[in-house]
């Protein structure tokens, strides 16, 4: 099967792959659950080549993340649920609908998109959605944050849908101040006579919210921060075992003095 630049190339592909008898074995065993951390992964792949700047690497990426939306509508059309052309309907569908100001009338072009009118079609597709699921009553504005999403990510995105109803601060420094209460709380377990693995765990988990809460309110995304971070430790833990591996050693054998001082000199301005 020839590649081509049509979409509906991919999606013959797709169902070669997934065709019993002469598909991909490991393809025809997957099912949704199986595929959805692959899904995750690939858009961490696209923020990661965006990150790095890499155009090249960029369209790589947007084409096995597009491969995994493929994927799962093959999954739903092999059940009868949907297939790839919904997918695309849907997507076009809310695209129109949350652009009056573009694909509107005369008048809504004219008088531009406000917040109040994005937060209503906003509010309108979530009531649809809840009529769906025929929980309409009982849902709740937090509902719709994915438990998916990565810790941090899925902390922000709470406390914004919190804050849209006046739940939140208004002042940076009453963060930080909670941010203090809230190490100060994870001292007072840990300096228990018997610490409890269980609260402590919690106590964590109060003092990373926070730090969340605190990164949003200094527009700041705190997954990309923490990747920097990662990175930036990454470097400095290289320039620890060059240094070592200079002087004839490795991390196993070297004190941490000498790992402290080689950070330290990792830390240095490079013109320095």
């Amino acid at each position: 099967m020839e590649p081509s630049r049509d979409i509906s190339r991919l999606l013959e592909i797709m169902a070669a792959l997934r065709t019993p008898g002469t598909g991909c074995p490991w393809d025809l065993e997957q099912d949704f659950s199986t595929i959805a951390p692959y899904t995750i992964e690939e858009a961490y792949e696209v923020a990661d080549a965006i990150d790095r700047g890499d155009r090249g690497d960029l369209c790589d990426e947007l084409g096995d993340l597009l491969l995994q939306v493929v994927f799962h509508a093959r999954m739903a059309e092999e059940e009868k649920s949907f297939d790839f052309s919904d997918v695309v309907l849907a997507v076009n569908r809310k695209m129109v609908r949350r652009h009056p100001h573009v694909f509107g009338d005369a008048e809504a072009r004219t008088s531009g998109m406000s917040k109040a009118q994005w937060e209503a079609i906003k509010a309108v597709e979530k009531r649809e959605k809840a009529e769906r699921h025929g929980d309409a009553a009982t849902r709740s504005i937090l509902d719709d944050v994915t438990v998916a999403l990565p810790a941090l990510t899925r902390a922000v995105k709470l406390q914004q849908r919190a804050g849209r109803v006046g739940f939140d601060w208004n002042d940076v420094r009453a963060v930080i101040a909670k941010l203090h209460e809230e190490l100060g709380e994870l001292e007072a377990e840990m300096a228990a006579s018997e610490p409890v693995q269980e609260r402590i765990e919690e106590e964590v988990g109060d003092l990373l919210f926070v730090v969340a809460n605190l990164a949003r309110h200094l527009d700041v995304d705190p997954e990309k921060a923490l990747r920097g971070t990662n990175d930036k430790f990454r470097d400095r833990f290289r320039h620890i075992e060059a240094g070592l591996k200079d002087a004839g050693k490795t991390p196993e054998d070297a004190t941490l003095e000498e790992m402290e001082a080689l950070w330290q000199a990792a830390k240095k301005p490079k013109n320095a």
